[in-house]
């Protein structure tokens, strides 16, 4: 009981809040852009290098996100990813290294097609990192060639130095 404007008031109802790191840049997928335009090469390594540490991270917890997309990786102030949306992941007990599903869940698109076997293994987060790499770097959805992802990547230098650009030192 507290007093509350003169009155006693007894409060029995608990809520429970969750508190989440503000993300002001928005999803990966808001930046996916072809690769001629948008963000830069070394920002692009960047964001896929920290998807990769963070997606490692969470299997060596024994956890599958199941549902790996560029809508799903939220960027902060600086641009570093954060794997997002863990409404479908599962948790693997020790030893355990994979699980059936009951109903198939993810993203078509960014879904492994042994997902249709209703296997759940760490291997479903890999093909759609794949997925996510590939779109990352090329602007585009669905399958690129390696030749293609090189083509793009070399048109994006010869851009670079046909524009009179300067190679700027990094430390």
């Amino acid at each position: 009981m507290l007093d509350f404007g003169g009155r006693f008031v007894m409060a029995d109802v608990r809520e429970r809040l969750l508190c989440f790191e503000f993300v002001p840049n928005g999803t990966l997928k808001d930046y996916i852009t072809d690769a001629s335009s948008g963000l830069e090469w070394r920002k692009r390594y960047q964001i896929i290098k920290g998807i990769c540490e963070g997606l490692h991270y969470l299997h060596e917890m024994c956890i599958v996100h199941l549902d790996l997309k560029p809508s799903n990786i939220l960027l902060d102030d600086d641009m570093v990813p954060k794997i997002a949306d863990f409404g479908i992941s599962r948790f693997f007990d020790q030893g355990q290294s994979w699980v059936t599903a009951t109903k198939l869940s993810g993203t078509p698109g960014y879904l492994a097609p042994e997902a249709y076997t209703r296997k759940i293994t760490f291997k479903l987060d890999m093909y759609s990192l794949g997925v996510i790499i590939i779109e990352t770097l090329t602007g585009q959805k669905g399958y690129s060639s390696v030749e293609n992802v090189r083509m793009i990547h070399f048109n994006q230098i010869m851009n670079f130095f046909n524009t009179g650009s300067k190679i700027r030192a990094h430390p």
